[in-house]
């Protein structure tokens, strides 16, 4: 993603692009990355420059009309357009009826989520994954998106947004301004943000259980809820785990040196990555430019060309990142730091007063009684097949292994790939036949 560049910009230099992202600043990070005292490794410094390639760019209104005929000549505008779609509008445009609400947590979040509504059918809870949202579940197109194939089988099928994602922005006290906004990892997702939007699905279908589906950092939120908050799992007649990720022992994770170099120099503090913009168009501004971004996502998802439909490559672009705390990121390195899936790290003296320990706990994977179901696969350098094996070892009531068994398969071929539908999304359902 280029535009994952857009940490936050402050000086006259990066006014411009600033401006352009419409994002109000605090702090340059970018220049951290690609300095002279920086000791990377040659693949590292690749990455680096290609993610400062577009704020290098001297004139932003020029690649802007390069992106515009390219985009034009090569995809169709039907395509086009749902690059410029939110939920909303990409579920009605393509007939699906749609609803929104907002729900807010105990610790003062004000999150958005949709429903795929079909009132006699059963709930299904769908959490996206990091920098992501709920367009990853229908963003592939009506063959591919799962959302969309849930909804068909009969479904009633509702989708979440974390926050600080691009729908979930709002906060009764702070604003994404503030960094008291980005204090948070995914524990407080997990802890927070899941069971207020499970509570106001449950109490709105009246219900007393959902079946819950996680992409990523969706399973790795949910382990956290039914872990701390275990009457949570009476609520979950079922938990399909798309790559998931608790361990990250095995993880080989390609930007790495950029989480590290952030870490050394700011530690704890808070603040945004990667937040939704317009700056996608800039992929398309050649055949050059687009190529660069799909070897990048490759690198970060693994490599494999049927990832996702080629002819609705704008559409993914445009909404694969919808932001995140920089925070989360970290914590996720923490896990490979201590080798186990644990709460976050403050450092000693902080870790004594919030846990009474020096070390963060691990999270007592043991009160995780709501069934579980596994999809992995074997190209995945988020979601490792040992580390999810150990998982497995560790989760009392696993009902579904499935490895896809195509090597090539990567962390989201499951929800993109141009075969999700056939070999994958048909044999989930069938296992959701079991439990309803």
């Amino acid at each position: 993603m280029l535009r994952s560049i857009h940490l936050r910009f402050v000086t006259k230099h990066d006014r411009l692009l600033a401006r352009f992202c419409s994002q109000k600043v605090s702090t340059n990070y970018s220049t951290l990355f690609c300095n002279e005292k920086f000791q990377g490794n040659k693949k590292s410094q690749e990455v680096g420059r290609l993610l400062l390639s577009v704020r290098n760019s001297k004139n932003i209104a020029i690649e802007y009309r390069a992106a515009s005929t390219y985009l034009e000549k090569k995809y169709s505008k039907s395509v086009i357009e749902d690059a410029t779609l939110d939920f909303a509008g990409l579920a009605r445009k393509y007939n699906y009826p749609v609803e929104t609400y907002t729900v807010t947590t105990s610790d003062g979040y004000i999150l958005q989520i949709y429903r795929l509504p079909r009132t006699q059918g059963k709930p299904m809870f769908l959490m996206h994954g990091l920098l992501d949202s709920s367009d990853t579940w229908i963003v592939p197109g009506k063959d591919i998106g799962l959302g969309y194939y849930l909804y068909d089988l009969g479904y009633d099928v509702w989708l979440g947004n974390a926050r600080g994602n691009f729908y979930s922005r709002k906060h009764i006290k702070t604003s994404p301004q503030e960094k008291s906004f980005w204090d948070f990892s995914w524990h407080e997702i997990g802890y927070y943000d899941l069971p207020a939007m499970i509570d106001f699905v449950l109490d709105k279908t009246n219900k007393q259980q959902l079946t819950y589906f996680g992409h990523s950092q969706g399973t790795t939120v949910f382990f956290v809820m039914a872990s701390t908050r275990p009457n949570y799992n009476s609520k979950i007649r079922l938990m399909n785990a798309l790559a998931p990720v608790a361990y990250m022992n095995n993880a080989s994770a390609p930007l790495e040196f950029i989480v590290r170099r952030i870490v050394n120099l700011i530690d704890n503090a808070a603040f945004e990555i990667v937040p939704r913009t317009d700056a996608w168009n800039l992929i398309f501004t050649s055949k050059v430019s687009e190529m660069l971004y799909v070897k990048y996502m490759m690198t970060y998802l693994g490599d494999y060309e049927e990832m996702w439909p080629a002819d609705r490559l704008p559409a993914i672009a445009a909404h694969a990142s919808s932001g995140c705390s920089f925070k989360q990121v970290k914590h996720y390195g923490q896990l490979k730091d201590w080798q186990r899936f644990c709460l976050y790290d403050y450092g000693e003296k902080e870790n004594l007063k919030r846990y009474g320990r020096k070390e963060p706990p691990s999270y007592p994977l043991e009160n995780i009684t709501a069934p579980i179901a596994l999809y992995y696969a074997q190209n995945d350098p988020l979601s490792n097949v040992k580390d999810v094996r150990k998982l497995m070892s560790e989760l009392p009531n696993v009902v579904e292994d499935h490895m896809y068994p195509d090597k090539h398969w990567n962390h989201v071929a499951m929800i993109w790939g141009v075969h999700a539908r056939q070999s994958a999304h048909k044999h989930i359902a069938e296992v959701l036949e079991k439990y309803h």
